[in-house]
């Protein structure tokens, strides 16, 4: 067995370790979602907080990990009589980003339920995870349907399965911990509130810190037992505090004054619903707790508002989270303090995450230059492209005009990709259209045509009672159609064409309609923006719209128009993008008037470029930003050798009079 990093020898990440401790003493909080950079030692803090954890009491046998003291009266391997039970550690249960439904929720025998009327029932991960910690690693790419469940079951204490009329619900109480890189995508907001605490983390810039990160590292490397014994001692210290907090925790008053604080604060911030008010409750109550006190002051308030607020102040993927902390504290002032009940409240409060080492950085190895969220803010060199210098004729960045909602844009015919709100696909959950055979485990039963598969061989089989005699042979996936994300790749024009201060203000104001539009939808973006002589990519594809609405927001204008290189750099992206991720259907959007200069022949080589696509069948929009009463055409005829189809900047908006666009169409239409 791997002997995991002391937790204790986590330097720095004050928050991250308060947090986490937290939620050891009171599971109630919610769970922690953990936001930062890679590198920044989430995942060792996560793992070595399982060994902190006190051993759990479980009925000897039982696959649910019942309570013997309180055995769960609906366990599917109930009911348990007085006997005898066991005593092993907290379990600590890893979810993988690509697990299965049948994975996370357990799997009913189909076959078994059919023909015996039994419920053999095989245990998932939640299941595994009662009674200990759930990690979820890069949560932000786990499909939206894992997340639901596995919310869902964190909320209700209990995990509920349903197959065809048959049903099993089994407990199902545990630490939940996720840990994402913003960079790669966001959850949704209303996922985001689902988790009680949020923190975010980052590598030291300090020296001395990051010294010390790497001579634990390496001082782990060489001999993982030999570190960790070495602080045993500080590790058995945290345990025992965290077993006096629990014992402490019923006895903590939540006085009026601090209830009127956690109200008035929740209330200033304008966050939506009631968790926040509750978790932030929970949560003064376990830091209290942690303190080793019986009431709870405005310290502990405050602390909690800056771990229970950030990620609920969102209003949408654009918003920086964070908190406005001499706001809080005016807030906090204004509605009095709870402290005055308390004339001599704990000098070593738990601001420090307490009972840990003095440390001053993070753990788990070097972490890498780049800063926090940093990375989306610098435009960087595309594959091969040359960023354009500052120049004779390029204007600084505009803002973008206010986003608003924009007409369904999607890719015709029905394809099979991951999960999303963009286009038809065959996907795991949606309405049924039919049934097949299944390939591999049985999933979504389709029970009517098993039944009609099974029906001519009863006597053959030799059925002799009212039961259906089923064989593998007879059983039938059903066949469901939902939804998926697509890669929208973003092509914008920033030449000097157009340049124009409000035009381009409105220009950059639609494209982040439209990844606004991609975020909601749970689709992958890209950018590649030309100019100058040449194009670059601005942001390779990925699921953070944020990041790209960074490099949007900072794109300056200027110089030629070289579409071609814009087609072509786009159509080397999507290459790319099909070797890598070969079941996400593509739409491009071109954001152009359609203008083509420099070089020979520019408008012929544009016309080239945007044949690749038709040829490939890659569906497309053109947004048409021509201005002015005397209009070219020139995007319309950019569309047609796309094989897509225009629309204009004010066709674009959803309230708009013009006919509403919602396939694309063109050679891609023989996908239907």
């Amino acid at each position: 067995m791997t002997t995991p990093f002391p937790f204790t020898a986590v330097v720095g990440q004050d928050d991250l370790r308060l947090a986490l401790l937290l939620n050891a003493v009171s599971p109630a909080v919610g769970g922690v979602l953990v936001r930062g950079e890679k590198g920044t030692a989430k995942s060792t803090a996560v793992r070595a907080l399982a060994a902190l954890l006190p051993s759990v009491d479980v009925v000897a046998g039982c696959r649910f990990s019942c309570d013997p003291a309180a055995p769960d009266p609906d366990c599917p391997d109930g009911p348990h009589e007085p006997g005898a039970s066991v005593s092993r550690p907290a379990r600590m249960v890893e979810l993988p980003v690509g697990a299965s439904e049948d994975r996370l929720v357990g799997a009913l025998d189909i076959e078994r339920a059919l023909s015996e009327g039994v419920k053999a029932f095989e245990p998932g991960l939640l299941a595994d995870a009662h009674r200990g910690i759930l990690y979820v690693d890069e949560v932000n790419l786990l499909h939206d349907h894992l997340v639901d469940l596995l919310l869902d079951a964190a909320a209700m204490g209990a995990s509920y399965v349903e197959r065809e009329g048959v049903s099993v619900r089994h407990a199902a109480r545990f630490l939940l911990v996720g840990t994402m890189n913003p960079e790669e995508g966001e959850l949704r907001p209303q996922l985001l509130d689902r988790f009680g605490l949020t923190v975010e983390v980052a590598a030291s810039r300090e020296p001395d810190q990051r010294v010390e990160v790497v001579r634990r590292r390496l001082a782990y490397d060489d001999d993982p037992a030999g570190f960790a014994a070495r602080w045993a001692e500080e590790e058995a210290a945290v345990r025992a505090r965290i077993v006096a907090a629990r014992e402490l925790l019923p006895h903590v008053r939540l006085g009026d004054g601090a209830l009127r604080q956690i109200a008035a604060t929740c209330a200033a911030f304008e966050v939506d619903g009631m968790r926040a008010d509750i978790v932030m409750a929970r949560t003064a109550t376990a830091l209290a707790a942690w303190a080793g006190r019986t009431d709870v002051l405005a310290e502990d308030v405050r602390q909690a508002a800056l771990l229970a607020l950030p990620h609920r102040r969102r209003r949408n993927p654009f918003d920086a989270p964070g908190l406005d902390e001499d706001k809080l504290d005016e807030t906090l002032e204004e509605f009095g303090g709870p402290e005055d009940d308390d004339p001599d409240p704990d000098p070593d409060g738990p601001g420090g995450g307490g009972g840990q080492p003095p440390s001053d950085g993070p753990a788990d190895g070097p972490s890498e230059e780049s800063g926090a969220g940093g990375g989306a803010a610098r435009p960087e060199a595309g594959q091969g492209g040359e960023p354009q210098p500052s120049g004779a004729g390029e204007q600084s960045a505009v803002r973008a005009a206010e986003p608003f909602r924009t007409k369904v844009l999607s890719v015709p015919g029905v394809g099979e990709g991951v999960a999303g709100r963009r286009s038809r696909a065959r996907t795991e959950r949606g309405r049924t259209t039919g049934a097949r055979r299944p390939k591999g485990a049985l999933g979504k039963l389709h029970l009517a045509a098993t039944v009609r598969a099974a029906a001519p061989h009863q006597r053959a089989r030799g059925r002799s009672g009212p039961g259906l005699v089923v064989r593998r042979d007879d059983l039938r996936q059903a066949v469901k159609e939902g939804r998926e994300g697509n890669l929208v790749l973003f092509v914008v024009d920033a030449s000097g064409s157009m340049a124009a201060r409000q035009r381009m203000s409105a220009v950059k104001g639609a494209v982040l309609s439209l990844l606004l539009d991609a975020y909601q939808r749970r689709d992958k973006v890209g950018l590649v923006t030309f100019r100058g002589t040449a194009a670059e990519v601005a942001l390779p594809p990925t699921s953070s719209v944020d990041a790209a609405a960074v490099r949007l927001e900072a794109l300056p204008t200027g110089g030629r128009t070289p579409l071609a290189a814009g087609l072509l750099r786009a159509h080397e992206v999507l290459r790319v993008e099909r070797l890598r991720d070969p079941a996400r259907r593509a739409l491009l959007v071109v954001v152009t008037d359609g203008r083509a200069t420099g070089g020979p022949e520019p408008v012929a080589l544009a016309g080239r470029a945007a044949r690749l696509f038709a040829a490939e069948g890659v569906a497309s929009v053109v947004v048409d930003c021509e201005s002015g009463p005397v209009r070219l055409g020139l995007a319309g005829r950019l569309a047609g050798e796309l094989g897509g189809t225009a629309v204009t900047l004010d066709e674009l908006r959803a309230d708009s009079l013009a006919g509403l666009v919602k396939d694309v169409q063109g050679t891609s239409r023989r996908a239907a």
